[in-house]
Order: C-alpha cells, then structure tokens, then sequence
C-alpha cells in the first residue's frame, strides 16, 4: 500500500467530521426567534408546564396535550375544540390549527 492510499481514508473522515459540524451554528450567533425560549402566560402555562420554553416546544406541547385529550373534530381534524384549559388560551370553543399559533403567541413574552 503507498503513502497516498494509506491517507486517503484520514482525509475522508476529516471532510465528513467536517460535514457534521452545524454550518448554522456560528461563533457568538444568536438563536433564531422560534429558539429563543419564552415564558408562557398562566394559562397557557396549565398545558405546557411553567418553565422558559422555545416557541417550537410550546407548539409541540399543545399538541401533545389536544392528541392526549382527544381534542381535534373527529369530523374536521384541523379543528380544535378546546376544553376549559386551552379556552382560557384560545379564547373560544374551537379554533383551527391555523389560528392556533396566533392565540399561542399571545400567551408568550
């Protein structure tokens, strides 16, 4: 085996060690808004727990907690008829799934 096919594995793993590294993550860069962790209002705080929660967590969560709690119309599954917790968040009886992100950031500073 030569010299140059003994090092051609080592330069392979380099590029790919060098591929896994995140390109989005940068020295002293700031995370994104939907990273950035907010704290949830009282009432929505009922569904996703109290503590600083990034935007995408909160939104996981709700929906963890409609799924648990059987809450989308069989009929129209975009709907979402909330119970006495997410009425507090939502405002009203039902909303659809679209909306829901518009009542959630209103729960969040």
């Amino acid at each position: 085996m030569s010299d140059t096919q003994a090092g051609a594995p080592k330069k392979a793993k380099a590029k790919s060690a060098a591929k896994k590294a995140d390109p989005t993550k940068k020295a002293g860069s700031k995370p994104n808004a939907l990273q950035q962790p907010l704290k949830p209002s009282a009432e929505l705080s009922e569904v996703v727990g109290a503590g600083p929660l990034p935007r995408g967590e909160v939104v996981s969560k709700v929906w963890e907690y409609i799924k648990a709690n059987n809450l989308q119309n069989p009929d129209n599954r975009r709907e979402i008829l909330a119970d006495d917790k997410l009425r507090k968040v939502f405002g009203k009886d039902k909303v659809t799934m679209f909306e829901m992100n518009k009542h959630l950031a209103q729960h969040l500073k």
